[in-house]
């Protein structure tokens, strides 16, 4: 009988082998991006990789690698590039404010719009002889390409797969050719700040490594193993440095600008790159980029890439494995991504691939956005442009807020601190912006924003008009202290910019005719005409004021701002309801209710304000609603992501999951039964299409997707405030609410099960679920767990 035995023996560990891998199975069914072939299209097929200060896009492909990467800091424009570029103020245009205002209250819209163009408006970008497209005002840059090209060719590779795991951050390929095994390895390590790109193969192969880039080069070379490029961009003579250390069994020569490898089964290429950009406002230069450079190059000297592979899975699970999502009806799915995506929309109920949009969410926010970096732009860190879509800038009508809204409930905190840093280095810039369009204090922002001080208005009307971008940045400040609780950043930090955003509007409102301060000459962002009054900005700047008076409350100081503050808030224009029952967007009633333009501006108040809400002011939520159900659930893909949002502050989940359907669905496709916007949703490398690529989308999906799950905007934590009935079964973890707590939350048959709070602080913390609330006292550190059966 030993055959038996053995076959027994062997029975029993295969079957503890299958046990042991049923977690990493239960894992990958989630959070893998793959797919079967090389990708040929940057925007719609390379897949994303980055350490913060760098993004890569690689593409896998068999006879040619190409690592497409950009850093942060790298752009065009700026006052180094024109002495023309004046951050596009215009001294004392504020001199025709007051006429403006009284054509706007004669009813001379035409006129006052006319004025506005012409004096209210930011100067204009210069034209620079081999610039692009967006002249002295810039363009965040591609870095150019590294290209690996193995000795094989283009031969015909078996077993072919493309990967990017979400629970690793690492991207991979692997293939073989004959008995040959190729793999690739992709990584971002951003405690070193460099990036990993480690080829692998079962037999000896050559490769060649070459580097490419749009920008002039000012010296090239190749020492000690290290390949160095030194370039600048051609307008501005922006400096920068990319970098490798090559590490290889093989043979390595140099000659005429590439990297020749021969007989390696192992070639590692330990990748940096740094510009001599600065925040410091008004010259934005001076960083000594060599030194970055070689510091991190010299860090890495002697660490094995298991090691550097160690180190940034420690730094990245850290921030991802706080957060996680299941969904019952999560099943193995054994297909590439892209064709998952298709079936999803066919009608396949793969719960798996929402956990998946969601959670690749926080990994691109983590991959672009670390302390000591620039905060994601448009992009992200993903441009493969000199004369990107929008300049891949950093527009604060709603982009750049958008791109942050996932950070502090889906527990980054960290990667917000960019964005939280970049607002406090535009309050110089802003305050002179201020002073000369509208001669009042503090600091505003507008529509587009560069990485050169362009505070101003925008060029035109009506979309570049937007002063109320630095409130709106203030309320990330705020945030951060609600979410965080940390008195001593609101203090320093938080505070003193907040402040001054308010006092803009303070000076700025102005009495109409009943006696309201109302926002004169104002538009609503890129859409519609000049007006005496948009909803928005009268909104943002009721959040402001109201959030400098709790913030002055909470450090016991500025009594007599904070009443100012109040008195002022108390008197802007309130949200008005119009003749067929809407929320206006305007202080005039004239909203059409057969528009459908993708901004919904007016309902700021609803979210990502608090000032509207279904409990405490029903009626303006009810026009909340009959304003979001006219303007449809089309939209491009940004549009999209804000009404899921809306639709969870409305308590509508089945409404919200609809359209986090629509987020998801393959770009230019349409799913069964259902029209869409053509190129709307998202491409087959899930990244957001506004059309084209914005990561805004992707950023404002996950954050929806937050907000039906937990809320706490209102003062008490609500569970569950917007479950759609199609996830009947789940489980949360991790997610954090206002004030200070860390959240798990389960539900069975549509209804909530259980939950564990865990609080920062002492204290007694409010709970509600399904319109019933409760109180329970919590001590810091320790978890208090609930069930369903409370609320009862």
């Amino acid at each position: 009988m030993p055959h038996l035995k053995s076959l027994k023996r062997t029975f029993l560990l295969l079957s503890y082998f299958i046990l042991l891998l049923l977690p990493a199975l239960a894992q990958d069914k989630t959070l893998k991006l793959w797919y079967d072939k090389p990708a040929t299209d940057w925007m719609r097929e390379a897949l994303p990789i980055g350490n913060g200060y760098m993004g890569v896009m690689f593409f896998g492909g068999v006879g040619e690698e190409q690592l497409q990467f950009t850093e942060g800091t790298l752009w065009s424009g700026g006052p180094h590039s024109s002495p023309k570029y004046n951050y596009g103020n215009k001294p004392e245009a504020w001199k025709y404010l007051p006429e403006i205002r009284q054509l706007i209250k004669e009813g001379k819209l035409k006129e006052a719009n006319q004025l506005v163009q012409r004096h209210l408006t930011g100067i204009a970008p210069a034209k620079l002889e081999g610039s692009t497209s967006w002249g002295d005002y810039g363009a965040q840059q591609t870095m150019g390409e590294l290209y690996v090209k193995p000795g094989h060719g283009e031969a015909a590779p078996q077993n072919y797969r493309r990967e990017l795991d979400l629970n690793t951050a690492t991207g991979s390929v692997s293939y073989q050719i004959g008995k040959t095994k190729y793999k690739r390895l992709y990584f971002g390590n951003y405690p070193k700040g460099v990036m990993v790109y480690h080829f692998t193969s079962s037999r000896p192969e050559k490769y060649t490594i070459t580097y490419k880039t749009p920008h002039p080069k000012d010296e090239e070379r190749f020492e000690n193993d290290i390949y160095t490029f030194r370039g600048h961009v051609n307008d501005n003579k922006q400096a920068f440095e990319t970098a490798y250390r090559i590490i290889t069994d093989g043979k390595v020569t140099y000659e005429n600008g590439s990297v020749q490898v021969s007989g390696a089964k192992s070639v590692q290429l330990i990748h940096t790159a740094a510009t001599d950009y600065s925040w410091e406002y008004p010259t934005y230069k001076g960083t000594d980029y060599k030194s970055i450079v070689a510091k991190r190059l010299e860090s890495v000297k002697n660490q094995p890439i298991n090691a550097l592979l160690k180190e940034h899975t420690s730094d990245y699970t850290s921030l991802f494995n706080r957060v996680a999502l299941t969904l019952e009806g999560s099943e193995n799915i054994e297909v590439p991504t892209n064709i998952r995506q298709q079936h999803y929309f066919e009608g396949a109920e793969d719960r798996g691939m929402e956990e998946l949009y969601f959670q690749y969410g926080r990994y691109l926010m983590i991959s672009a956005s670390r302390p000591g970096t620039m905060p994601m732009n448009l992009q992200g860190k993903w441009n493969n442009s000199t004369s990107p879509p929008w300049a891949a800038d950093y527009h604060t009508n709603i982009n750049l807020q958008m791109l942050y809204w996932p950070a502090e409930v889906t527990n980054l905190a960290e990667c917000h601190v960019p964005l939280l840093d970049y607002t406090a280095a535009l309050v110089a810039p802003g305050r002179q912006s201020a002073k000369d369009f509208f001669n009042t204090r503090g600091w505003i922002v507008n529509t587009m924003n560069n990485a050169y001080g362009y505070t101003a208005p925008g060029w035109e009307v009506p979309w570049g008009f937007f002063p109320g971008g630095a409130g709106w940045l203030a309320q990330h400040l705020w945030e951060h202290y609600e979410y965080t609780q940390d008195a001593e950043y609101l203090k320093k930090q938080a505070y003193p910019v907040m402040k001054e955003a308010a006092l803009f509007w303070i000076d700025y409102l102005t009495p109409d005719s009943s006696g309201y301060l109302v926002s004169s000459p104002s538009y609503s962002p890129e859409h519609g005409g000049i007006s005496g009054g948009a909803s928005m900005d009268h909104q943002i700047a009721w959040d402001v004021l109201n959030n400098c008076i709790q913030a002055a409350k909470v450090l016991g100081t500025d009594a007599e701002f904070a009443q100012q503050a109040q008195q002022v808030r108390d008197k802007i224009l309130p949200p008005q309801i119009g003749s067929w029952g809407q929320l206006q967007e305007w202080k005039e009633d004239v909203d059409d209710p057969e528009n459908k333009h993708r901004h919904v501006s007016h309902l700021f108040a609803l979210h990502p304000g608090r000032q509207i809400s279904p409990l405490e002011t029903p009626e303006l939520a009810k026009a909340a609603q009959v304003s979001l159900e006219a303007r449809g659930d089309e939209g491009t893909g940004w549009s999209l992501a804000w009404k899921i949002n809306f639709w969870a502050r409305l308590k509508d989940g089945d409404r919200a999951h609809k359209l986090y359907k629509m987020v998801i669905k393959p770009a230019g496709g349409k799913s069964t039964g259902e029209s869409f916007t053509s190129g709307s949703g998202s491409y087959s490398n899930l990244l957001d299409a506004h059309p084209p690529f914005q990561l805004d989308g992707n950023m404002g999906a996950t954050a929806g997707v937050a907000e039906m799950l937990l809320q706490s905007q209102a003062g008490s934590i609500e569970l569950l405030p917007a479950l759609p009935q199609v996830w009947q079964a789940g489980e949360v973890k991790g997610l954090r609410a206002r004030g200070g707590y860390t959240l798990d939350i389960q539900w069975k048959e549509g209804k909530l099960h259980r939950a564990s709070i865990k609080a920062d602080k002492d204290g007694a913390c409010s709970l509600s679920y399904q319109g019933k609330q409760i109180t329970i006292p919590i001590v810091a550190g320790k978890s208090v767990k609930i069930s369903g059966k409370n609320f009862l």
